[in-house]
């Protein structure tokens, strides 16, 4: 009989409570307890970007991260970038029109790398952007459309459009 453990944490805005076995996976839990399914898993060693989540607004590879560390954490998902009204942010829609998607697999990952950059350097040089995002990979090659995406979304942000 395995022993399942309470937990308790802020997802995407709304407290939700979850019973999870000592092993599970911050990515399994939000995948199978929780139905979100933008975060993926890849690589299993936290070295792809695929199953970033914010964790307490901090990048956190969740194949990596056990449930049990997100008690009493706040945990924002690519899902959370949809307001009530169903409508793309504006790193999203900058993804879309730059093309900086293909199969889609990474793109939850560098959205969320993208507005965590975003939100701490509103005016990041390409460096800065390649630097941030050095943890994703993109199997497709997308990489200088989602550059592009991200320069326009800090231009766009401050009114340089």
């Amino acid at each position: 009989m395995t022993t399942t453990h309470p937990i308790q944490f802020q997802l995407n805005g709304e407290g939700v409570s979850a019973r999870i076995q000592p092993h599970h996976t911050l990515l399994e839990t939000l995948r199978e307890q929780f139905n979100l399914n933008g975060a993926r898993e890849s690589c299993s060693q936290g070295l792809c970007g695929t199953c970033t989540v914010l964790v307490n607004g901090q990048p956190v590879s969740s194949c990596l991260s056990l449930a049990l560390t997100a008690d009493g954490c706040e945990v924002s998902t690519i899902e959370q970038g949809l307001d009530a009204g169903g409508q793309l942010d504006d790193v999203q829609q900058a993804f879309i029109e730059f093309g900086a998607l293909q199969c889609g697999f990474c793109t939850p990952g560098f959205i969320l790398m993208s507005r965590d950059l975003l939100s701490r350097n509103p005016n990041p040089s390409e460096e800065d952007i390649r630097n941030h995002l050095s943890g994703n990979l993109c199997r497709c090659g997308t990489y200088p459309e989602i550059i592009r995406a991200v320069q326009s979304v800090a231009r766009q942000r401050q009114g340089k459009a």
